[in-house]
């Protein structure tokens, strides 16, 4: 097949993408306009104003597994009914509104979460919904899709290589100055538009019969010989470990939970892509075979080392997901040892349902969290005697500095990732500030390591700026080394020591260093870093300074680096400033 009629081929493609699924590919055009839009508009937004455009930009992607959704159950009907179908997208398109007021009203943790989740859901239910009630075939058709998102993948690729290889070539030769945020723009087209449409155009129909393809011989190269030699390999370095942990009767954890999870899930991807095989390659069952079976004590030591996390310091999400998608390998690996015919289309919608699960309802990641901290609280203050009446009374002279650090742990996870609020006991509007008053000790910082890491940033960040009265107004980035704001005047910025200076035909007018007054936000704002408060009141990152020949202005708009023992020890990595300069 010549270059030009495989061209024609994927443009006749990409056409029947559009007549197949046409609301998908509208919706993710609309994505991408709104993204460039903005991109043009982002820093002209005030910082609300810019957070509600990008959540309406989350909302839209959302919007485009559920089209597919949609148009995938009304295409599986017998009975084809185009005003039920829109009916359908016009249900769709209330969801995402609701989803937006109710369900996502900030960029907190729980709303990732659960917007993660619910996309998780809908991509799952992407890959399953054709294939519900039929039979045989399903992981062909899964594999179909894969290799059609691989084509995709490197075909949108190339193609936004040699688009940027032209902008360059052009700026080169022509100085064209073509600027940056095109090269973003082609992006967002070609990862927006082009690469959807394209891997659209190469699903299958749902009438055809996955069943007559037959199996890729690199993709069974691919498993048999490099990657289940090497699940074989990590889990005989698993069975050694447990071998030692038995002998030793340390129990693991931390980091092992996490290696035996991911493993775990790559295996049971695996044990379905070779399904299909398993009658015809001996190594394939053996596999599918022993594995299932001994996989089973690495999994229970993996729930001996998360659960001795969780008996120390209660269920959070993180640990949430760690036990329910164990439970779901768990489960999966029973199915592969026990059932003998395999229907693996059981994987992704048990899969869907667990990740709807974890975001909703009771049994969520986030009210089984909640109830588990608030019973660790009590726990702790009934331990203490501190519960009177069901009411928090000060602590005792002798508590402990551990109890008091868990206690102000459990506040800090409940300021940080819910609200103080879900918690049982307090008074109300009980702040973090109010410890003292109501616990009997002020807030307490588990000092688990020599240092840590801190990140402040402005509330204003991003937003106006008032500069009457002074003449000039320059930005950390733009001195960078030396700046001429008028003649023989000169401001530069020291990166390495965070010294600014103005000097006046060679004579030194203005001095100061940054690094003093980015030591006195940490020091001044150490409670709110504790509690995980990244943002501070503009006022406070601003300082003012002069002399007789200058007068300075400066707004600190971010700073991060290393927390020491003491606040002279701070390693400050990068200061992030505007200055206004007014010349007397």
């Amino acid at each position: 097949m010549n270059f030009t009629l495989r061209i024609k081929n994927i443009f006749k493609s990409i056409k029947n993408s559009f007549k197949r699924f046409p609301i998908t590919i509208g919706v993710s055009t609309t994505l991408v306009i709104m993204l460039i839009i903005l991109s043009e508009k982002g820093l002209q937004l005030a910082q609300n104003s810019r957070e509600t455009f990008q959540r309406i930009n989350m909302v839209i992607a959302l919007g485009i597994p559920l089209s597919l959704c949609i148009k995938l159950i009304y295409q599986k009907r017998k009975v084809f009914n185009r005003s039920h179908e829109i009916l359908g997208y016009i249900l769709g398109a209330t969801i995402l509104i609701i989803y937006y007021l109710l369900l996502l009203k900030d960029f907190g943790m729980i709303s990732m979460i659960r917007y993660i989740g619910v996309s998780l859901f809908l991509y799952l239910a992407f890959a399953y919904i054709p294939w519900i009630r039929k039979k045989g075939g399903y992981e062909f058709y899964i594999i179909k899709l894969f290799s059609s998102f691989f084509v995709t993948a490197i075909y949108s690729f190339v193609l936004y290589l040699g688009t940027s290889a032209i902008y360059f070539t052009i700026n080169q030769l022509f100085n064209a100055n073509i600027p940056g945020k095109y090269f973003y723009y082609t992006f967002l087209i070609i990862a927006g538009i082009f690469a959807p449409s394209l891997f659209l155009a190469r699903i299958p129909e749902i009438d055809e019969d996955c069943n007559k393809y037959e199996y890729p011989k690199p993709l069974k190269v691919l498993l048999l010989y490099i990657v289940i030699p090497l699940i074989t390999v990590y889990s005989a370095i698993l069975y050694a470990y447990f071998l030692k942990i038995i002998v030793t009767q340390s129990w693991p954890q931390g980091l092992v939970s996490h290696l035996v999870l991911w493993y775990s899930v790559l295996s049971v991807a695996v044990i379905f892509f070779i399904t299909p095989i398993l009658d015809k390659n001996r190594w394939a069952y053996r596999f599918k075979f022993w594995f299932s079976k001994l996989i089973l004590p690495i999994l229970i030591m993996m729930f001996i080392s998360i659960g001795i996390r969780i008996k120390a310091y209660g269920v959070t999400e993180n640990r949430y997901f760690v036990i329910i998608l164990g439970l779901w390998v768990l489960g999966i690996m029973l199915y592969f040892a026990f059932s003998k015919k395999l229907n693996n289309i059981i994987i992704p919608i048990s899969l869907s349902i667990i990740a709807l699960i974890s975001v909703f309802g009771p049994l969520s990641s986030f009210s089984i969290s909640k109830l588990s901290q608030n019973n660790r609280l009590e726990s702790i203050l009934a331990k203490n005697y501190m519960l009177e009446d069901e009411k928090i009374s000060k602590a005792p002279k002798d508590i402990s500095t551990e109890d008091k650090e868990e206690i102000s742990e459990i506040l800090r996870y409940f300021e940080n990732n819910h609200s103080l609020e879900n918690i049982k006991y307090l008074p109300k509007d009980f702040e973090i500030e109010d410890m003292n008053m109501v616990f009997g000790f002020p807030y307490m910082e588990k000092n688990l390591y020599e240092y840590n890491f801190f990140y402040y940033y402005s509330e204003r960040r991003g937003g106006a700026i008032e500069v009457k009265e002074y003449d000039y107004f320059l930005e950390s980035y733009g001195i960078a080394g030396r700046s001429e704001i008028q003649d023989n005047i000169i401001a530069s910025y020291n990166e390495r020591n965070y010294n600014f200076r103005i000097e006046e035909k060679d004579n030194l007018i203005y001095e100061t260093n940054l690094r003093k007054y980015a030591l006195d936000i940490l020091e001044k704002n150490k409670d709110a870093g504790m509690k995980g408060n990244n943002k501070i009141d503009a006022d406070k990152m601003t300082f003012i300074d002069e002399n007789d020949k200058v007068k300075i202005k400066f707004f600190i708009n971010s700073m991060d680096g290393e927390r020491r023992s003491s606040i002279e020890d701070t390693v400050l990595r990068n200061v992030d400033y505007y200055v206004l300069i007014k010349i007397k």
